[in-house]
């Protein structure tokens, strides 16, 4: 995030994680998020009382929603960190956050804590250029029109409807990590999406899956987009 994690040394080498299986975050983007479990809202504490990072990552092989009774599934090998941005308590004792992603990480050895979360040593260096101020594309050259296209046949295909005129004027990376995050695909696909090495194979990824979708059969589809 600009003006407070510009290269990998700014980042914590140990982090909470926070598995949940078929939630994407990505760097820029924001992820809502209501936490009510009592191990999540003491990693919310302590992590509101330091540098506010939590690192979202899937588990191996995506069985459920998340942890297991009894167990801790192995994580996905890359997670993406994100920072606490917005905090609100409600009167029931749930926590409302936002968390906008930073980096993506290499989920390392897993350490042995007396925490009821779980928590990771977290090697950034081959995700340093999510850390970059670039300028973003906008929308409408002929990078977008693939996108844009496949999009199209998605949404026909699934009876949902967007804001067009928003779609294309917006900037191209932001368009590419909002539909990744944002569209219901399954987990594996999610976990391809984030480990794209760059925003031009995101963008490759997103519209294979768009195109691999609309050619199917498969109609029980939500109504809407939130």
């Amino acid at each position: 995030m600009p003006g407070v994690f510009r290269k990998v040394s700014d980042l914590p080498l140990v982090i909470p994680v926070f598995p949940l299986n078929g939630v994407l975050l990505l760097p820029g983007g924001q992820l809502p998020l209501n936490i009510f479990e009592p191990r999540y809202l003491n990693m919310l504490d302590d992590a509101m009382s330091g540098e506010r990072i939590i690192g979202m990552i899937q588990t191996r092989g995506h069985q459920g929603g998340g942890e297991g009774a009894g167990h801790d599934p192995a994580l996905a090998p890359i997670g993406c960190a994100g920072r606490v941005t917005s905090f609100a308590e409600t009167s029931d004792g749930r926590y409302l956050i936002t968390l906008t992603g930073v980096c993506r990480f290499r989920a390392g050895d897993e350490l042995p804590v007396r925490t009821p979360y779980r928590q990771v040593r977290a090697d950034f260096t081959s995700f340093k250029a999510d850390l970059r101020d670039e300028p973003p594309g906008v929308v409408g050259g002929a990078e977008a029109a693939p996108l844009l296209a496949a999009l199209r046949r998605y949404l026909d295909h699934r009876g949902l409807a967007i804001d067009w005129t928003s779609a294309e004027s917006a900037p191209l990376d932001a368009l590419i990590n909002s539909l990744s995050m944002a569209l219901p695909f399954d987990a594996m696909e999610k976990q391809a999406l984030l480990e794209a090495p760059t925003l031009a194979d995101r963008r490759a990824t997103l519209v294979t899956l768009l195109e691999i979708d609309a050619a199917s059969g498969d109609d029980d589809a939500p109504a809407s987009i939130q």
